[in-house]
This record gives C-alpha cells, sequence and structure tokens, in this order.
C-alpha cells in the first residue's frame, strides 16, 4: 500500500513538474509566473514542459557568474536560488528523492523489466560528491570562457535528465536545431542510453552515483525534519529491511545514511517494530506492528 501510494505520488510531482502542454502548439519553453518556483528533484529548465526551474541548474547558473561580476566591480548572490534548495533539504532531505524526483521514478520503472539485479558498489556513492564539488561548483567558478563566464559542466556534459527531458524534446520540436547536432549532444545522448540500460539491472544508478542534487539532500538526512528512527532493543537482525532496500543500505546501521532516500519500503518489511518514522520530533508508524513474541523473534533472527 504504501510504496502504490509513492509510485502515485511520484507522478503526481513528475506532472506538477512538467505541466505546460502548450509546447506542442507554441513549440516554445513555457515562462510563466511558475517559472520561479523550484522543482524539488531533477527537472530540467528546458524541458519544453517544465513549469519550475531546476536547483543544481539555477545554481550552475549562479555560480557561472560570480566572476564577471566580482569583476565588475559588483556582487550578485542568489540568495533566493541558494534559500530555495536549503529549505528544501533541512525539511525534507532525501525523501524527495524517493518521491518527488522525475527522472528518480523513470528509473524505478526501468528497474521493474524482468532481468538479473546486480548490487552496486557502495564506494561508487562517492561519485555523487565528485560530481556536486567539481561539476556543479568548483569548474564553473575556475574554468572561464573568452568573456570571463563559467560553463554550466554539469548540465552540458553530463545531465542525463536533462537530455531526456530537453534535448530530445527540443531537437523532435524545432528543426533548425538539428544542424547544430555534434559530439557533444552525442555524448550526452550516449550517456543517457546507458544509465537507462543500467536502470534495468541497477537500482536507481544515477542517484546513488552520480546525482550532485542527491548528494545536496542527503548532507541534511541526519538533520532533517523527516528522519528515521532505529530501536535498537526491538530489532531481531532478521535482515528484512536490508534485503528490500533500494539503495542496499543497513538500516539497522545507518537508519540515516546520506544514501537513504526514505522510500519507506524497510517500514514494511519491519515486523518488530524497530524502524519509524520521526516528522519534526514525532514518531510516526505506517502501520501497527504485531506485537513480537519470543517465538517470533527467535525465527526473525533465523534462529
Amino acid at each position: 500500500m504504501m510504496q502504490r501510494l509513492r509510485g502515485w505520488l511520484q507522478l503526481v510531482f513528475a506532472v506538477l513538474a512538467n505541466g505546460y502542454w502548450g509546447f506542442a502548439f507554441s513549440g516554445r519553453l513555457y515562462q510563466g509566473p511558475l517559472k520561479v518556483l523550484c522543482s524539488p528533484g531533477l527537472n530540467c529548465y528546458s524541458c519544453p514542459a517544465s513549469t519550475t526551474f531546476c536547483p543544481i541548474g539555477s545554481l550552475q547558473q549562479l555560480l557561472l557568474g560570480v566572476r564577471m561580476s566580482l569583476a565588475s566591480g559588483q556582487l550578485f548572490f542568489g540568495t533566493y536560488v541558494v534559500g530555495c534548495i536549503g529549505l528544501l533539504g533541512a525539511l525534507f532531505g532525501r525523501f524527495i528523492c524517493g518521491w518527488a524526483c522525475p527522472f528518480g521514478l523513470v528509473q524505478e520503472w526501468l528497474h521493474r523489466i524482468p532481468s538479473p539485479k546486480i548490487p552496486l558498489p557502495q564506494w561508487l556513492g562517492w561519485g555523487r560528491y565528485l560530481v556536486l564539488g567539481l561539476l556543479v561548483v568548483i569548474l564553473p567558478l575556475v574554468w572561464l570562457d573568452e568573456f570571463d563566464m563559467g560553463l554550466p559542466w554539469f548540465c552540458k556534459f553530463l545531465c542525463p535528465a536533462g537530455t531526456l527531458e530537453a534535448g530530445i524534446p527540443m531537437l523532435l520540436l524545432d528543426a533548425d536545431l538539428r544542424g547544430g547536432v555534434g559530439w557533444l549532444y552525442a555524448n550526452k545522448v550516449l550517456i543517457l542510453l546507458l544509465t537507462l540500460v543500467a536502470s534495468v539491472f541497477y537500482s536507481r544508478p544515477f542517484c546513488r552515483t552520480l546525482c550532485p542534487l542527491g548528494a545536496f539532500y542527503g548532507l541534511f538526512n541526519r538533520i532533517s525534519l523527516i528522519r528515521l528512527k532505529f530501536d535498537a532493543d526491538a530489532c531481531t537482525k532478521c535482515g528484512a529491511c536490508h534485503q528490500v532496500c533500494p539503495v542496499e543500505i543497513r538500516v539497522h546501521e545507518t537508519p540515516n545514511s546520506t544514501a537513504c532516500i526514505r522510500c519507506l519500503r524497510c517500514f514494511e518489511a519491519c515486523r518488530f517494530g524497530a524502524l519509524r518514522l520521526d516528522v519534526a520530533g514525532y514518531g510516526v508508524r505506517i502501520s501497527p506492528p504485531p506485537i513480537p513474541t519470543d517465538e517470533t523473534k527467535h525465527q526473525g533472527a533465523g534462529l
């Protein structure tokens, strides 16, 4: 029941963030009043149906112009952009990744395709911090063009969500853009294809290894208003929570891991009341677990 609700909410957020279908007639991006709203998940600003701005894309646009503004004796710092992302992180952490990210939903759909499912090495998770630090922050600040402007490295050279939501649709809509297709576009399409194929075999591969937004939100997992609470006394170490975790963390060891997307599958798997959701200091159980007896505890522990 909980996962069905989550799936519907993911779809609702994807539709709300991409609710402008007039582009099919106008051939142009939406530029209405809703464009000032920050999309909670990774959702490309240049998607012709997008009604919101992408937090990572906007952060890059902010950073790539900092050096030029300093050189002109002024400093423009987008407190609104930083404030939106920081507020979302402080309130929800990576709960957004599990419940409101359109590209995360695409990966989950693909993972349902029958195929061998392969574990993903945990050390690859450091890649998302490398992308956040290097492509999103450092390179736009230090690698400048002849106009003293940085480049949106993540959006331009890596982001598969942007290719899927904006690159391909815009090319289909505007024939003039097709003449400019080159190696950069081909490289982005290749990255997208590799991500989509990998999603069939690996659970959320982009989210877990390369997504800078997930890396940023993950920094708030331990302090956000929505956190996981683990009761060690109630845990039988049956491993049920670990078996259903889409990001393969050991919930009983790191309940507020930076990798946790708060999908709540572990709640449905735990039958001993060892896990609960803490919302602003209030403990919430998804459903009342059965009262464990000595016999069921031994069964859960595999004894």
